[in-house]
């Protein structure tokens, strides 16, 4: 496109409000041990309290891997249940990570210290499989890990793993690789662990913002205005040459 003069945008705010959302309430789900317990239920199961286990999340702390527009609301949320925060973001200046928001320095210490961790970067050749099985190792005890970002990012076979040693509480994903999962695939079938098909950002509210910046930015690049969302910046003196 950009050999071609031809304008590259993105809408990175559009789903931000949806995705946030939605890693808040698979946290929330997974910790309240919501699925088993409603399988529990419909299964005609008794003597529910006394059986039902969740996690209580006062107090305990929400590590955010990547910083950015997503992760932010989420520390926000996160901070309305009483959560503490730490993240990791190695592109962003100590100055920019707020006061109730702990740096950590690496990744790992980062997991080490976290009862839930939230994923919010992109997939990279670099990071494919970056929650592989020496990762999750470093992860608490009882750890919940939350996917709202890309499949790739997760190790399947090591998360299923770190499930079966009981290394984890549990695992909210809205993203996975494969994608989708065959209906067969062990992971949704676990109690413990709560499958989304990739629709973080499926809200009215988040499609309408979406579709708009999209609209929005074509008549703009038509008009010779240069777009917020703008991707390939250097090829835009030839797009408008080309006009």
């Amino acid at each position: 496109a950009t050999a071609r003069g031809i304008a590259v945008c993105n809408a990175p705010d559009g789903p931000t409000v949806s995705t946030a959302e939605h890693a808040v309430t698979l946290m929330l789900m997974v910790a309240k041990n919501v699925k088993r317990s409603e399988a529990e239920l419909r299964g005609g199961g008794t003597d529910f309290y006394a059986r039902h286990v969740g996690v209580e999340l006062d107090g305990r702390t929400l590590g955010l891997v990547g910083f950015g527009r997503i992760a932010r609301r989420v520390a926000a949320a996160a901070s309305g249940l009483n959560m503490s925060v730490a993240a990791y973001d190695p592109f962003l200046e100590p100055e920019s990570f707020p006061a109730n928001v702990t740096r950590s320095s690496t990744l790992e210490e980062l997991t080490a210290l976290s009862d839930v961790v939230s994923i919010h970067i992109p997939l990279t050749d670099d990071n494919a499989g970056l929650f592989g099985e020496a990762l999750l190792r470093t992860m608490k005890p009882g750890a919940i890990l939350i996917n709202t970002a890309r499949g790739g990012l997760v190790d399947i076979a090591a998360l299923e793993a770190a499930l079966n040693s009981g290394r984890l509480f549990g695992a909210g994903l809205d993203v996975t690789s494969p994608e989708p999962l065959p209906p067969d695939h062990p992971l949704l079938a676990r109690p413990d662990v709560v499958v989304t098909p990739h629709v973080a950002a499926g809200t009215a509210g988040a499609k309408r913002r979406i579709f708009q910046s999209a609209f929005t930015q074509v008549l703009e690049v038509l008009n010779g205005q240069r777009p917020a969302g703008l991707i390939n910046t250097e090829a835009w003196d030839q797009v408008v040459e080309t006009r």
